[in-house]
């Protein structure tokens, strides 16, 4: 095989048995890699109904066909395993150097299986594989732990581990690699650390062997070259301010959750933007492997109770801890970024968690007694102090440990938490961006932006601007745009690149530059019909896990201060998000019934059959 390396390592954590098998040529065509080969996995090998903490449950680390081929942005790899926070599937993402040495290790996929009896870690050199003790690891934090590894392997190999978090199964920890990049939500660390695994270090040599090298090269230096020249002219925001740019838009929108999504705008949001960020803290750009982008921030803050070093914040910590909180202390937010990092969290969760938990104090649902300390909106402090303790479990940080909606739910108000399938949202209000709404409450793994994107037309313009407030269409487009972004995970490429470079206006947003990528790389000489069919497959099979697990049409769903309070101020203001009428749009536009369930006909299309 070619752009695949053709290899699955399996690993049996209780028994300790590992062993190799051969990628099924047909398999990866049909789901790629990545995040197809992710659900193909689930679907085959676990019980929808499985619990997700038990040894029966699989983790699947898995690349794309081009993740350490050169292809601009082809640094990733996904995470999927039955989620602990949603009772849905993960497909955590993550970038920076490990997928790239992953796949240079000498396998597309990893399978892990089991509970291990005592924590180990497995360590992967160019082809050989072996489990080791990780006892001396237990208890310490993701930086301390890449550390230790890299002296006892191979100071150029590659980790990812988990931190405390993990180890004491907060339901949305984080698996960190490169010390800083986060494959992060669903609670992937967790089931890890159900694992008892602590980390996987790999170190590789080569590289992927592709079947067009000379074609791939001369398309990969034009892409290139267009790119510098776009950005000559125009400098990309993402380049300059990093993700935490996004700020700006979103405010001028009226879409930047503030208040725990009781407002879209937010005053202080000057103070944490992306350009406030690199005045006050920050100290290089850093980019994933073959990444011309270059978004990651390395940033330092000196201010006296807030000191560290480390990578961010990005724009979804920014929201979240920032105008969701209506914090406007940036070396607080970065602070409580470094511990996420450090402790092995979703800086998503959290930040939305705590949100909640102040809503909570502020309606008389929850007392400071319980709390165990003060905490009010605007309190930089506290957020520092309870992400903290919510990592390690102790005191009220146990409680937030369980996420927003059980928080909510525990103290009788349940409508606090904004969620869908009990993950939270990212920061984008679907109020003033109708079809983020239904993005977020159909996406496989709850709460998300990342597994469709409908932000880039609505508020970005790419391929063309969208009406935003308008929900007529937004059916169609968002299963499009969820498509192409199945696409782009099993592919092992970063949305970042692909949406803006690869794809076509022309052709409604079609993965025309993806199309020659992955055939020059692979040689199976993909049409576009069948590619966008393989994006339509991983879908659809992820939608048949769900079903499985029990979840339908009421499950795609958004809380009702979304759906039947209008936006109060701003300029969204006035609008509700109207899903149900997005709902009916969207089955149609997917083939499936009206709650939800993939049709026969579809299944039959895609080679899904029962």
């Amino acid at each position: 095989m070619k752009g695949w390396v053709g290899k699955i390592l399996r690993v049996d954590l209780t028994t300790k048995k590992i062993k190799e098998e051969i990628l099924d040529p047909k398999v990866a065509k049909d789901y790629i890699g990545g995040r197809g080969l992710g659900i193909y996995y689930l679907n085959k090998e676990i019980d929808p109904g499985t619990d997700p903490f038990s040894p029966q449950n699989i983790i699947i680390m898995a690349t794309g066909p081009l993740t350490g081929t050169g292809a601009p942005t082809g640094a990733r790899y996904m995470v999927m395993t039955k989620s602990p926070l949603t009772g849905a599937i993960t497909c955590s993402n993550a970038g920076g150097r490990f997928p790239t040495e992953m796949k240079r290790s000498g396998y597309d996929a990893i399978v892990l299986s089991g509970r291990a009896a005592e924590p180990l870690y497995l360590y992967i050199d160019q082809g050989t594989a072996q489990l080791r003790s990780a006892v001396h690891l237990w208890g310490q934090d993701t930086h301390a732990t890449t550390d230790t590894l890299l002296q006892e392997t191979d100071p150029k190999a590659r980790v990812a581990c988990i931190g405390p978090a993990g180890e004491k199964l907060v339901l949305f920890a984080a698996i960190m690699n490169d010390r800083d990049r986060a494959a992060g939500r669903s609670g992937v660390g967790a089931v890890m650390g159900s694992k008892n695994l602590k980390a996987i270090v790999v170190k590789g040599k080569g590289s992927v062997q592709l079947a067009d090298p000379d074609g791939f090269k001369a398309f990969n230096k034009d892409i290139l070259n267009k790119y510098k020249e776009a950005v000559a002219k125009t400098p990309l925001g993402l380049t300059v301010n990093g993700t935490a740019g996004v700020v700006v838009a979103t405010q001028n929108f009226g879409v930047l959750p503030t208040k725990n999504w009781q407002l879209g705008t937010f005053e202080g949001w000057q103070e944490i933007q992306g350009e406030s960020l690199s005045k006050k803290f920050l100290v290089k750009n850093k980019a994933c492997y073959a990444c011309p982008i270059a978004c990651g921030r390395v940033t330092r803050v000196t201010e006296p109770g807030f000191e560290g070093e480390g990578e961010g914040p990005e724009y979804e910590t920014v929201y979240a801890m920032g105008s969701n909180c209506m914090i406007d202390n940036l070396a607080a937010i970065t602070k409580a970024n470094y511990i996420c990092n450090e402790l092995g969290l979703d800086t998503i969760t959290m930040g939305a968690t705590v949100a909640c938990a102040m809503e909570l104090v502020d309606r008389g649902y929850l007392s400071e007694d319980d709390i165990g300390r003060p905490l009010k909106w605007g309190d930089g402090e506290a957020l520092v102090a309870l992400t903290r303790m919510t990592g390690n479990r102790e005191g009220f940080g146990d409680l937030l440990a369980e996420g927003s909606y059980r928080l909510a739910e525990r103290y009788g108000h349940p409508e606090l938490a904004i969620v869908s399938k009990k993950q939270e949202f990212p920061g984008y209000e679907p109020r003033g961006a109708q079809a983020m709404g239904l993005a977020y409450a159909t996406s496989p793994i709850g709460g998300s932006h990342m597994r469709g994107d409908p932000a880039y037309f609505e508020l970005f313009g790419v391929p063309e601007f969208m009406d935003r407030l308008q929900w007529k269409g937004k059916g169609i487009v968002t299963k499009a745009f969820q498509d192409i972004s199945a696409i782009i995970d099993a592919a092992g490429l970063c949305i970042f690149f692909s949406i803006r470079n690869l794809a076509s206006k022309d052709l409604g947003v079609a993965p025309v530059g993806i199309l020659k990528y992955l055939n020059m790389a692979t040689g199976v000489n993909y049409t576009l019909e069948e590619l966008q069919k393989a994006g339509e497959r991983i879908i659809t099979a992820e939608r048949l896990f769900l079903n499985k697990a029990g979840f339908d049409r009421k499950d795609d769903s958004l809380p009702t201060r979304l759906t039947e309070k209008p936006m109060p101020e701003g300029p969204s203001k006035g609008m509700v998000c109207h899903i149900d009428e997005m709902l009916d749009e969207y089955y149609q536009a997917r083939g499936w019934t009206p709650n939800g369930i993939p049709t026969p006909e579809l299944l039959e299309k895609l080679g899904l059959h029962q």
